[in-house]
């Protein structure tokens, strides 16, 4: 779990395990840029509608400089061996798309839920174990837990804005988290409060305090 909004991410190749990661981390708002003589057909298109940056050619060192992340993605061993090399003497992190034991990080499945994001890694054991756990993941994590965090992340922002004193806002916070707005989420009984009822809650629970 790293934060690349912003920052620019290096794809070494242009196939189809470089388009899953670039859709990764457009996601995440990353910066992308492609090096490589041709792409798929998606990451093409997502160029042509300025989503990502494409240097047609193949890789050179020094593609790397000024990279916040790196991957090697090309279907030659060879090419994917020298990123890593480059990325390991400019210090710079780097995923090694056909042996993530050679590279410095991997990158898991990711199921999302709004707020939510739960990864699932194999170990190397294949993508498709992984991708196989997500689904079952899936199944047990709705779209019931993007609206609880939803609503989580409102109540605690407006706690925290609003409420000065540690020792009422932890109160405050331990009240929102004892809730069990996900059950009542899952029952069909939950209504989402507005950011005005939030606020006319914590003004009551302040008044209660000082009666």
């Amino acid at each position: 779990m790293m934060k690349v909004s912003g920052r620019s991410c290096i794809i070494i190749g242009g196939g189809l395990v470089a388009e899953r990661k670039a859709l990764s981390l457009l996601d995440a708002d990353a910066k992308v840029r492609i090096v490589s003589p041709a792409t798929s057909e998606r990451l093409h298109r997502l160029f042509l509608e300025g989503a990502l940056e494409w240097i047609q050619r193949g890789y050179r060192e020094g593609d790397l400089e000024g990279a916040f992340l790196a991957y090697a993605a090309t279907d030659t061993p060879e090419i994917n061996d020298a990123v890593v090399e480059e990325a390991n003497r400019l210090g710079i992190p780097v995923n090694h798309a056909g042996d993530g034991g050679r590279g410095s990080f991997i990158t898991p499945s990711v199921l999302r839920r709004g707020k939510l994001v739960l990864s699932v890694s194999a170990s190397g054991s294949g993508p498709a174990a992984a991708s196989r756990l997500c689904r079952e993941i899936d199944e047990v994590y709705g779209d019931d837990y993007e609206l609880y965090l939803d609503a989580m992340a409102m109540a605690r922002t407006l706690v925290k804005a609003q409420v000065r004193d540690p020792h009422r806002r932890s109160v405050l916070l331990g009240v929102v988290r004892d809730m069990d707005m996900l059950a009542q989420i899952r029952q069909g009984t939950f209504t989402p409060w507005s950011e005005e009822e939030w606020m006319n809650w914590i003004e009551a629970y302040r008044e209660d305090d000082e009666a």
